[in-house]
């Protein structure tokens, strides 16, 4: 029976060893192998089912909210005072976004064309596209501002063919017709006689050129060399660098192509992203930590400096001629029209922009943009941003329709592109990467105690079995020593 015992004991002692180095092992290991699954899972590659479709299709609801700066008071801005504004909407478009044409490429880059379509959500929105506003004519008031240095003559034509084709420095339509275009017999005469003008042919609208359209041809890494590079753009329309700028700096096509970033983010970390429609990289800052249903995540927000001038922020020189700090002039990009790019309400800019014109509240929550990001897989769980579109408008002499406009940043209108993974994606997000990552946590920790319990068990078992002996022996040695006593 000792024998027995003793043999029980090795056994628990080589089991609860074995468990403890288990669960140390785990320790030291359990990250790594939890990183090289999301390595594996994240490369852009047909086989990673789950999160090629991700990328492929975006199944995570998109949508497009809307808001025009209805002008108040159009025939009062025209005598030289200042705009009163109020804010029309929101109309909400749910986005279809679809990777098409794509292309994998021996030096681990794969290319596409990025298509996205709008459909009007009317359950959502605020009012209807039949919804009449008024806005600042951007073929006349862009136009006049454009022209201001032709000799007088030529302005005093222009304002000729203005009136002849009835363009008066004010629109006011229905919000279907502002966003996706309307017929104007004076675009079609510029198209006709001055090809290449304006940055559209057909009909004429703020957001016509967005509809079922791509924008343009992205080259990214795919992260099966360098999981580092995922996602991080190599060339747009086989350009490495931009054009539009003034410095090498603010030509470069920095970061991803804003969908996904790279995995391993630490709050040092920054997200970079390059945007056709800002016609620039874009880069945003950690803010905070938070959590959505469970995951982790780090809130990334835009840099104060992001659309600040080149006085305020020297390496912004390069995006000037510079208005205010918190416009970026657009111009260049949109057909030499002047037109500026800011936050909503001019949140985060220069407060003389809000003394020019009545009906103004910024509020970080409401029009700060921010992404939400799974810092582990560079996966964002929730995005939303949101800019506006200005329009630069003065008095132009020769161009009757300026009238005695004041000179002003008049706001138009604002857009915010949000998206959030909810519904199944979520659920496996979920799974895979906070259920087991874990389950592994715990495990380690229950292999730990197990192995120390069993093996303090053991070596406690031995010392009382130890004890016990002696004690037995010394009260058999008393026993004897008494008897001799009493022979």
């Amino acid at each position: 029976i000792a024998m027995n015992k003793s043999k029980l004991a090795i056994g628990l002692l080589v089991v609860g060893t074995l468990t403890l180095v288990f669960g140390t092992v785990i320790v030291f290991v359990g990250p790594i192998i939890i990183d090289n699954q999301i390595v594996k899972n994240l490369v852009i590659d047909p086989k990673n089912e789950m999160s090629y479709t991700m990328w492929k299709d975006v199944p995570v609801p998109f949508f497009m909210t809307v808001y025009f700066f209805n002008v108040l008071n159009p025939t009062e801005v025209l005598a030289g005072e200042k705009p009163m504004v109020e804010q029309r909407g929101p109309y909400v478009y749910r986005k279809h976004i679809q990777k098409q044409n794509i292309t994998f490429h021996p030096n681990h880059t794969v290319s596409y064309l990025e298509y996205r379509s709008y459909f009007f959500e009317p359950s959502m929105s605020v009012g209807n596209e039949s919804d009449v506003v008024t806005i600042p004519n951007m073929l006349v008031l862009g136009a006049a501002v454009m022209m201001e240095n032709l000799p007088f003559a030529v302005r005093l034509m222009i304002s000729t063919t203005f009136k002849t084709f009835k363009e008066g420095p004010f629109l006011t339509k229905s919000v279907g017709k502002l966003m996706w275009g309307y017929d104007s017999k004076l675009v079609d005469f510029l198209n006709k006689w001055l090809p290449g003008m304006l940055p559209s042919t057909g009909k004429f609208g703020l957001f016509a050129e967005f509809n079922n359209s791509n924008t343009g041809l992205f080259t990214i890494h795919t992260g099966k060399d360098d999981i580092r590079l995922i996602h991080k753009v190599d060339s747009w329309n086989g350009l490495t660098k931009l054009t539009n700028w003034k410095t090498p700096q603010c030509n470069m096509i920095n970061g991803t192509a804003g969908q996904m970033w790279p995995p391993f983010m630490t709050k040092e970390s920054t997200l970079p992203f390059y945007s056709p429609d800002a016609c620039r990289s874009l880069e945003m800052v950690y803010q905070r930590e938070g959590i959505m249903e469970g995951i982790p995540l780090y809130r990334y927000v835009a840099p104060k400096t992001l659309f600040a001038n080149g006085s305020d922020y020297a390496p912004n020189e390069g995006f000037c001629p510079c208005r205010q700090s918190g416009l970026l002039n657009v111009s260049s990009c949109r057909s030499n029209s002047p037109v500026f790019i800011s936050h909503p309400h001019f949140y985060n800019a220069d407060p003389v922009l809000l003394d020019y014109v009545q009906g103004l509240q910024p509020t970080e929550d409401q029009h700060g943009l921010f992404i939400d990001i799974h810092p582990e897989t560079g996966v964002p769980l929730n995005v939303s941003i949101r800019l506006q579109l200005n329009l630069y408008m003065k008095k132009v002499s020769g161009i009757t329709e300026t009238g005695k406009i004041s000179e002003v940043m008049m706001p138009m209108m604002w857009f915010e592109e949000n998206g959030y993974i909810d519904g199944e994606i979520l659920a496996t997000f979920h799974t895979n990467l906070v259920l087991l990552p874990m389950v592994m946590v715990y495990m380690q920790y229950c292999f730990i105690v197990l192995g120390l319990a069993t093996v303090l068990g053991v070596v406690l078992l031995y010392y009382r079995n130890k004890v016990s002996r002696g004690a037995h022996h010394s009260k058999q040695s008393s026993y004897e020593v008494c008897s001799s006593l009493t022979e």
